[in-house]
């Protein structure tokens, strides 16, 4: 498994995105840490995971780090693994719908998420901590505030963003006193939006983790032209259109790092393949067409 950095820390070029594995349409326990090992065996060290990933409507905050502290303790590797965490969504009982996430950036809600995920990982610092979205009725600095002083008490290790444009990139890096190190926002081959974020992070040497990489390429794109293109790539190289859309990513910028979510162990290793797929410069310059 090739690495790369975030912050002080190397971690593998490919992570692991827990949210599908706790969220509606879930997997049973035993598949999702049958998942969790494959990941760990395929020489993934990056796994992702919030206090909000867990089934709307019901009182299971946290499920997916509680599913993945039990994962990591119950593998021979999983010492090695760092684990990113979130705060500042939630998914309250009174939800309107499965897919309605609220969002809640006040300082004070920032710090007892951050104390609840700290228990249900058992651990006494969070590896990496996102401010996972912008409430708009707080001010931007304040909720980042929140991370620093995290930072400043040893309750995180590393401070980063989520969902963030390339002004709040800035001002969270000077709130933070220049310890911003990863940014985490939506990415993909039909999702295009943040180039600009991904760019300013090459530039600042921040570690840019793409979630949601994946749209563009799912079955129910099948047909359209941006499917096609990625599809014909891997039918070239005998892949699966996600290992390419992977390997896309990953020669774009040395700090980018997907973090593809997988509900099997199969799909899993499959991700972890991706980093052994290197593309022509000829086919790169055909799927960066949008």
């Amino acid at each position: 498994m090739q690495t790369r950095q975030i912050g002080d820390t190397e971690v593998s070029a490919v992570g692991l995105g827990g949210m599908n594995l706790s969220i509606e349409g879930r997997p049973d326990e035993a598949r999702a840490i049958a998942t969790i090992h494959a990941a760990i065996d395929a020489g993934m060290t990056l796994i992702d995971t919030a206090d909000s990933y867990h089934l709307a409507g019901h009182d299971e905050v946290g499920h997916n780090e509680r599913l993945i502290a039990k994962a990591l303790a119950s593998h021979s590797g999983g010492s090695d693994v760092l684990v990113s965490s979130k705060g500042g969504h939630t998914r309250p009982d009174l939800n309107p719908g499965p897919y309605i996430w609220p969002v809640d950036g006040r300082p004070e809600h920032i710090k007892a998420a951050c104390e609840g995920s700290l228990a249900r990982l058992g651990v006494e610092a969070i590896d990496l901590y996102f401010l996972h979205q912008t409430d708009q009725d707080v001010p931007y600095e304040d909720s980042v505030g929140a991370l620093r002083d995290l930072l400043d008490a040893g309750k995180i290790r590393m401070a980063g963003v989520s969902n963030a444009n390339t002004a709040e990139i800035e001002l969270a890096h000077s709130v933070l006193d220049g310890r911003l190190v990863a940014v985490q926002n939506q990415f993909s081959p039909a999702f295009r939006s943040s180039e600009a974020e991904r760019a300013l992070c090459h530039s600042m040497g921040i570690a840019f983790l793409p979630w949601g990489p994946m749209r563009g390429v799912s079955r129910s794109d099948a047909g359209t032209p941006t499917h096609d293109r990625f599809n014909r790539v891997a039918q070239a190289h005998g892949v699966s259109p996600q290992q390419v859309v992977l390997a896309w990513m990953l020669a774009s910028s040395p700090v980018v790092i997907p973090i593809p979510g997988s509900t099997r162990p199969e799909t899993a290793r499959d991700s972890a393949a991706a980093v052994d797929l290197t593309l022509t410069d000829g086919e790169r310059a055909e799927l960066d067409t949008v």
